[in-house]
């Protein structure tokens, strides 16, 4: 196994001023020793993970990390800043700043190296060596363990309570980690033990933040008088806790940013779910609060079998609580995300039955009663109805997931019963909205209510469903249904009525929002505004829906002609992703442009917003319409003025792409001397930073 720094990967001088700078100036030190195959891939995956989540911690440090197949053996580098970073640590810019690479398969031996390196980062002792150190070699000796670091309080600690905990094992990637069993805390039944916590802690790479979380919450749990026993879903997989552990806590703390496996393993325990930051950062809060939680008898929602809101959404992420605008956003989108299959199916269905039967067909009898197997138009009919049928979801959906991703499988029911009556009372989309925010906000307030013991295990399935179900249900028949539906009636009739300057100025909006983040909040904001519109469709509604798509598919396709007609201004693995892109574009994939905006954000994004806003604007202009909701090209058939729409799309594609190889032929030019440019490799000089 080769080592996994060397003093080649130490930089004690690191003149970088930006994390971009830092991970590049980094990752060529780990390209010059072999074990970077793909310098401008590998620092892609390291952006896109790094937007995931910042990776800057408190205390001066910066881990950024990813797992790529550009990275031929995991590696560590190491670099000391006397300026700082910012890598969006709350205290400010990092001086220490470790770069972690791992292959896409690593082995469980280095990720439990890797692992333990993210524990001693929680010892001060550690990072003051680090700081004080002047030599390569013996500051990358000291990373790998073999220098004189000195073994903290906590590790020693942690040995002793090895044999005297149930559950407790050695601290190693995926292991149960556990704190000492102080005598002096009790468990809200005052049996005279101690107060017991079990944690789950993981983050989307696996290999930094969740170990951290773990010695954080276990440093923590000793210094509070708490038994706290920790399991690290990582990379290196995961040893669940013993189940006469988690039967013997008193609560749960769940420090994640993907979902937390297993979860109803933890059903009937008050429970803390926070980001995995929050676990290194504040874990002394989080363990006051768990205190809390059991003295008020609160229990986690989490019925048998049910692993909560899908993984990998920000719904279950357990993203930062701690800002309502972050909250409110994951809550729309888990929504969102759950009815996006259910507007690609019905719609697509009835774009179909539009194509076979013409548009009349809706108004066709139902197949139940009048089906003919060799007309075409009772196929066209059945496509129809079977399209209207998935339709009839949206709302219902939306808002039972939106209620889903705030507080659960309990708020399922008064979250689908709220959108439900918000199609009753013709609030629609908007509805669906409030429906499923004021579902939430009821069971997460129901959950809050100290209950019995004995109660916990109807709670979840029958008393929050029922009470919930009755308090939403009044609240939109009686107070706020009619209202939101006067205001979902204006906001069609200004659909309707928009012509001329107003329409080109939603367009580059509508444009805008869906190139920034291309399958971000804002793309997914303004793809539900127009599948809002479709439910009930009008001539204003189905506008907005060819101006979003038109745009969603010009990101993809700038990128695609980009590195077509100026290969040089692009990496290997960038070509190949551009021929990729073609397809992605035409088919209304946004995403197929994220490997490029992840690897030179500041020239790609604002060249596709451009192309965006034109195509948008020109889509609007031509009064393009569209009923189907995806599909690019292959529904052009059912574009109203089809022609000017591909022309739309052809424009802003070609804004968007002389922007990107004009920025990036700018940053080439500036970034080689004229007397290096003919010794130095096309893909060394497309990386270089301006």
């Amino acid at each position: 196994m080769s080592e996994l720094i060397t003093a080649e990967l130490v930089d004690l001088d690191l003149s970088a001023t930006t994390k971009d700078a830092a991970a590049r100036s980094l990752a060529e030190r780990m390209a010059a020793v072999g074990r970077v195959t793909d310098l401008d891939g590998f620092l892609a995956d390291v952006a896109a993970r790094e937007a995931q989540m910042p990776t800057g911690l408190d205390g001066g440090i910066g881990i950024p990390h990813c797992r790529s197949e550009h990275v031929s053996a995991p590696t560590l580098a190491f670099g000391r800043s006397a300026r700082g970073v910012d890598f969006g640590a709350a205290d400010g810019p990092a001086d220490l700043i470790f770069l972690i690479a791992a292959p896409a398969g690593a082995d469980d031996d280095h990720l439990t190296i890797l692992s333990g390196l993210a524990r001693r980062l929680m010892d001060p002792e550690f990072t003051a060596a680090l700081r004080a150190g002047d030599d390569p070699g013996t500051i990358a000796a000291l990373i790998r363990g073999e220098g004189p670091a000195p073994e903290t309080e906590a590790a020693a600690r942690t040995d002793a309570r090895k044999a005297e905990v149930p559950g407790a094992e050695a601290s190693e990637a995926g292991r149960p980690l556990v704190a000492d069993a102080p005598e002096r805390a009790s468990s809200p039944a005052d049996d005279g033990a101690p107060f017991r916590i079990v944690a789950v802690t993981s983050c989307p790479t696996g290999i930094a933040h969740t170990y951290m979380a773990a010695e954080s919450l276990t440093a923590a749990g000793r210094a509070d008088g708490v038994e706290m026993a920790v399991e690290t879903q990582g990379s290196a997989g995961f040893s669940k806790l013993d189940p006469a552990v988690i039967a013997a806590a008193d609560a749960v703390i769940w420090a994640h940013d993907v979902e937390v496996r297993e979860k109803a393993r933890f059903r009937g325990k008050p429970l803390v779910d926070v980001g995995v930051k929050a676990g290194i950062n504040r874990p002394a809060e989080l363990i006051a609060e768990a205190r809390r939680k059991a003295e008020r008898g609160e229990s986690a929602a989490v019925a048998e079998g049910v692993d909560g809101p899908e993984a990998g959404t920000e719904a279950g992420s357990g993203a930062d609580r701690a800002h309502f605008g972050v909250r409110l956003r994951t809550y729309l989108m888990s929504g969102v995300s759950y009815m996006v299959p259910f507007v690609a199916a019905g719609g697509l269905l009835i774009a179909l039955s539009f194509a076979i039967g013409g548009y009349e067909i809706a108004d066709a009898k139902s197949v139940a009663d009048h089906f003919v197997w060799g007309q075409a138009d009772s196929w066209a009919a059945l496509l129809n109805q079977i399209g209207s049928a998935a339709f009839g979801f949206l709302v219902p959906v939306l808002a039972g997931y939106i209620a889903y991703g705030m507080a659960d499988r309990p708020a399922l029911v008064p979250g689908f019963v709220g959108g439900a009556i918000a199609l009753t009372v013709e609030a629609g989309f908007l509805g669906g909205l409030v429906a499923g925010l004021l579902a939430g906000a009821v069971v997460m307030a129901i959950q809050r209510v100290p209950v019995h013991p004995t109660l916990r295990g109807i709670m979840p399935v029958l008393v929050i469903p029922l009470t919930a179900s009755a308090v939403v249900g009044f609240l939109m028949f009686i107070v706020v249904g009619k209202p939101i539906a006067a205001l979902q009636g204006a906001l069609t009739d200004w659909l309707n009525g928009l012509s001329g300057s107003n329409a080109v100025i939603l367009g580059v909006v509508l444009g805008l929002m869906m190139c920034f983040d291309m399958g971000g909040p804002l793309n997914k904001v303004a793809y539900a505004f127009a599948v809002g519109g479709l439910a009930d469709p009008t001539d204003g509604s189905l506008k907005v829906m060819a101006a979003v798509m038109a745009a969603g598919m010009v990101p993809p396709l700038a990128l695609a002609l980009a590195t077509t007609v100026r290969k040089k201004l692009f990496t290997k693995t960038e070509r190949e992703n551009g021929r990729a892109a073609w397809v992605l574009g035409a088919s209304f994939i946004t995403e197929g442009a994220i490997p490029f905006a992840a690897a030179d954000p500041l020239r790609v994004i604002p060249s596709v917003m451009a192309g965006g806003a034109v195509t948008g604007a020109l889509s609007m202009a031509f009064g393009c319409t569209l009923r189907a909701p995806h599909g690019g090209i292959f529904v052009v058939p059912l574009i109203g003025e089809p022609f000017l729409y591909l022309l739309a799309i052809a424009a802003g594609t070609l804004v968007a792409t002389a922007l990107v190889v004009l920025l990036k032929g700018a940053r080439r030019t500036t970034a080689v001397p004229a007397g290096e440019a003919a010794a130095t490799a096309p893909e060394a000089r497309v990386g270089a930073t301006a």
